[in-house]
Formats: C-alpha cells, structure tokens, sequence
C-alpha cells in the first residue's frame, strides 16, 4: 500500500514541471496578483484611446520644447533671425511665395514685416508657455497644498482665516489683476541697460503672479479632503502613538491625498497656459521680439487678411496644446476616480 502526497508547489506557488494538479482541488485555480492604484490607474488611461492620444500629443510637444534648440539649429534660423531674402518689400514686406512663404528653408513660413522663421518662433514660444504654465502650476499647487493641509487639520481660528483667504482670492478677477500687477512690478524691477526688465525676471513675475492668483483652488479641494481624513483610524493611531503634526500631516495624511493634487495640477496646467497667452496677447507678458504664443497671435491678427497662415498656425497649435492637457487632466480624473469600476 502506497502513500499519497499531496502535490508540491514552488516558491512562486504554482506547480512544478510535470506536477499532476488533479489531486490538489485549489492548483488549478489562478493565482490572484495583487495591484496598486497607481497600476489600476495606468491600466485604465491605457485602455482609454482619447486619454492615451492626448498624453502622447503632451509628450510630444514637451519633448519639441525641450529640444526647441537643436531643431532650429537643424533648420538654421533662430527665433530672431530675420531673413530679408523671404519678403517682399514691393508688397509691404509680406513672404514670398503662397502660405505665408512656407518652403524648404522656412518649414512654417515666416513672419511678415521681420522676415523671422515662423518654425524657430513656435517652438521657442512653445518653451516659454510650458514653462510658465508647469512652473505656476508647481508652485501654485505646493501653496495649495500647504495651506489645505494647515486649514483642514488644524480647524479652529487658523481654518477660518485661511478659509476667508481663500474665498477672497477666489473673488478675485483673476486675469484683470495679473494684467493690472504685472506691469506695475515689472516696472519697478528695471535691471538691464535699456531701463527695462530683463526677460528671466519677467518670467518670474509672470509665474508669480499666476500662481498667486491660482493655489486657492487647490487649497479648498485639499482642506476639504482632510476635514474627512483627519477622523479616520489611522490619524486617532498616529495620535496615540504620540506622533507630531508635523508626522500626522505629511506622513499619514499626505501620502492619502496624491490623487487630488494630482487631478488639480493636471487641470491648472492648461488652465495657466491659456493665462499666459492671454497676458503676452494683451502686450503685459512675454515682451517681442522673445517668442511667445500669445504675441504671436497679437502680432497676425494685425496681418489676418494678407497673411493668414500667421494667425492659423500658432492659433492651431495652442488649441491642441490646450486641448491635449485638458483632455489628459480628464482621463486622470477618471482614472484615479475611486468609484469606477476597477478594471
């Protein structure tokens, strides 16, 4: 009389090479691995097609504004480079040729009056919207943050004037006071030689001023969340345990909010770009000749009738930048929505 073992799994728990299962009832059932939200959340953008287009049309235009310098190298023209050669100065100093003198020395043409290569001046304008539009954003969402998390657990006096604050800066005409404050620090910042206001400083002012008028937004979703998360198990442990605000607010209740943040700082992104192209339109952002999106629009609208691939293309492409970010802020709210469905 023989004795009957039961099968031997591995390691990994599954069956050994040549194994019989049929004594074993659970060795045939599948081995459940376990996944996190971030996992759960990339699965779902994945399989949405819109969200999984926009991201790829994001990284692909921060990928040209990074390496906005190597391609106009490649082409041989800067974003100030005029090229007298491509206008006519018989016809009001308008490109040669049709499509606003689109050729192979100009890939997008070039600008009328200037002679500049329209191509150079997008791709370097694309560097200065991203770059306002993230760093606002950035510094926008950590102030929101900060301050949602100081208002939210600490209730209290400090929750009431933080919360007054907010709702003051959410009162405020937003882009009427950038337009009004902008100028007026810029002014009083003249650093270079010509009693202006040397470009990199004007960012910052830009950036600034944008996120000052912006982290309110955040801060009200994070207060909101940590009125909720501050009454959980986990906080009263900590608590117990002896644990410091200080360890109670950025260990235990930080670490519960990334989706939140995540969503309000993919939704400002576009939200801060459009502001900037709207501030450099209105002659109070990026000052001409140094590329932007927004004087670029402000300049061919002058030239529309004549010349109306100016206006078309970097119109065009701020549309689908804006769009892209906002379509991408969308999925990632769906993604990371904990209600969905977790597929």
């Amino acid at each position: 009389m023989t004795t009957q073992h039961p099968p031997v799994q591995n390691a990994t728990g599954t069956m050994p090479p040549g194994a019989d299962p049929a004594g074993d009832p659970l060795a045939a059932e599948p081995v459940v691995a376990g996944r996190s939200p971030a996992r759960i959340a990339w699965n779902r953008i994945r399989r949405d097609k819109v969200t999984l287009v926009a991201f790829v049309v994001t990284v692909l235009f921060i990928v040209i504004a990074l390496l906005a310098p190597v391609l106009t190298a490649l082409t041989g023209w800067g974003p100030i480079t005029p090229d007298g050669r491509a206008i006519n100065p018989d016809t009001g100093n308008f490109p040669r040729g049709s499509l606003g003198g689109i050729s192979a020395h100009h890939l997008l043409g070039v600008e009328p009056g200037t002679g500049y290569d329209l191509f150079a001046r997008v791709v370097h304008g694309l560097r200065t919207s991203l770059l306002v539009g993230f760093a606002s954003a950035v510094l926008s969402t950590v102030v929101g943050v900060v301050a949602g998390l100081a208002a939210g657990y600490s209730g209290g006096w400090v929750d009431s004037v933080l919360s007054r604050v907010m709702d003051v800066m959410l009162a405020f005409p937003q882009l009427l006071f950038i337009i009004a404050l902008t100028p007026v620090i810029q002014n009083a910042l003249q650093t270079n030689s010509h009693g202006g206001t040397d470009e990199n400083l004007r960012l910052l002012v830009l950036v600034l001023n944008i996120a000052v008028f912006a982290w309110a937004y955040t801060a009200r979703l994070v207060r909101g969340q940590v009125l909720s998360l501050r009454e959980r198990e986990f906080v009263d442990a900590a608590r117990i345990m002896s644990a410091g605000r200080a360890h109670i607010l950025f260990r235990q209740l930080l670490p519960n909010l990334w989706a939140p943040i995540l969503i309000s700082f993919a939704l400002a992104v576009p939200q801060n770009i459009t502001t900037e192209a709207a501030l450099s339109y209105l002659g109070v952002g990026v000052v001409p000749p140094n590329p932007d999106w927004g004087s670029l629009l402000s300049d061919a609208s002058q030239y529309f009738l004549q010349d109306p691939m100016y206006l078309f293309i970097p119109g065009v492409l701020l549309l689908v930048l804006v769009l892209a970010l906002n379509l991408l802020g969308d999925g990632v709210r769906d993604a990371l929505d904990p209600r969905a469905a977790r597929t």
